[in-house]
């Protein structure tokens, strides 16, 4: 049969394979979305709610309780940039199956601390593993994705760290510790379900540009991170989102003490984190989609940095029910902002497909950065007043609205 005869029908399975390919993107993404809640966000959040816990039985100071929080900012800087360029080297699903392993392995140990060095030791090893799973993930999405549905993709695995960050706001201390006997075994639990994950991804299919990626010449990774470097819009939304993200981080870790502090009872204090997090998780897709409609990712970003900004800052002063008000203007667009942000650094002119990963993880080492500084500096100020570190934190934000105006 000649080649001719062979087109009609070649035509026809290709055209047939097109519907296919684009229902599988949809499942691949609610997959990536469900690896970003499972391995990534439930597991952190859990930190935060279950610290008081913790602090008791390992008699922590609050200073202490802020840097166990932010620790894992530090391996987040280092690994980065690093962790983009190997995904972009060995292809995301690679990364993802040992990832998963990994984060299961390391947050489960976080389980195992008996003092604050122990612990801090567990810490850093899961931070150094969680950031793979975040970028490789963006990267995946961008293989997946034309760019006219980026913005929706982000939004999608950000709204999947959304409901991680609020069943384990939820659950974590106040149901699973006392169902399961303590914090220990509840981050033994999260520990397992994570490294679960690792069986499905070993089965992925590669995404619609895994061949293309595969038959151009690979760059050596130190040229990748050497270009990206030159990129000034990488630089300014690294600040950028190292300013805001650090000081939500600072509220998140800091937030239930302090409520605890005026007298809430910890369900209610907890419930607060909870709260946060649900408007999140509502808010994300319509702000994805409207990014993607209406293309003004600079003036989105701008304006949900000024809400997150404007609720931190009054934190510091407001008093009784108000502090609703504060709490869920700066989470009703948290993980939009993230989602819009992450769209914004792969769109920045000079990052391509091939370099997706590596400028992700820039900008993961400036989250790590923020998240490693802003809570034990803003915990410190407390000892000026209770509602001190929510002012450094909002200035913390106002830089990184500076730099998002001065970005393309």
């Amino acid at each position: 049969m000649d080649s001719d005869t062979l087109a009609p029908e070649r035509t026809h399975l290709e055209n047939r394979a097109q519907p296919d390919q684009a229902r599988l993107k949809w499942v691949m993404l609610v997959f990536s979305a469900l690896t970003n809640s499972v391995a990534v966000a439930i597991p952190s959040m859990a930190m935060t709610v279950l610290l008081p816990e913790i602090s008791r039985e390992l008699k922590l100071s609050l200073v202490q309780a802020g840097l166990v929080w932010g620790l894992s900012g530090l391996p987040t800087m280092i690994v980065g940039v690093l962790g983009g360029a190997i995904g972009d080297r060995f292809g995301p699903r690679r990364v993802l199956i040992v990832s998963c392993l990994l984060a299961g392995l390391a947050g489960a140990l976080r389980g195992t601390a008996t003092d604050i060095v122990s612990l801090l030791a567990m810490v850093l090893g899961f931070g150094l593993v969680t950031p793979l799973i975040v970028m490789n993930n963006v990267k995946s999405a961008a293989a997946w994705f034309p760019r006219r549905e980026l913005g929706l993709a982000n939004g999608a695995l950000a709204m999947g760290m959304a409901l991680g960050f609020l069943v384990g706001s939820l659950v974590s201390a106040s149901l699973l510790s006392p169902w399961l006997g303590g914090w220990r075994n509840v981050f033994f639990g999260y520990g397992a379900l994570a490294a679960a994950l690792a069986i499905p991804w070993a089965f992925t299919p590669a995404a619609p540009t895994a061949a293309a990626d595969a038959a151009r010449p690979a760059r050596p990774m130190r040229a990748t991170l050497a270009a990206i470097a030159r990129l000034r819009n990488v630089w300014l939304l690294g600040l950028a989102v190292m300013g805001i993200s650090g000081g939500i981080q600072g509220l998140l870790g800091y937030l239930p003490t302090y409520l605890r502090g005026l007298g809430w009872p910890a369900v209610t204090a907890d419930s607060a984190l909870g709260a946060f997090h649900t408007v999140s998780l509502l808010s994300v897709l319509p702000i994805a989609l409207s990014s993607d409609r209406l293309g003004a990712r600079k003036g989105m970003l701008l304006g949900m940095g000024t809400m997150i900004t404007a609720g931190i800052g009054l934190l510091t002063v407001l008093q009784g029910g108000a502090i609703w008000a504060a709490v869920l203007l700066a989470g009703v667009v948290r993980d939009g902002f993230m989602a819009i942000l992450n769209t914004a650094v792969i769109e920045t002119k000079g990052v391509d497909g091939s370099s997706a990963g590596t400028a992700m993880g820039f900008n993961m080492m400036f989250i790590g950065l923020g998240a490693l500084l802003a809570p034990p500096l803003g915990n410190a100020l407390a000892a000026v007043a209770p509602g001190a570190p929510f002012a450094f934190w909002a200035g913390l934000s106002v830089v990184g609205l500076v730099c998002i105006a001065l970005s393309d």
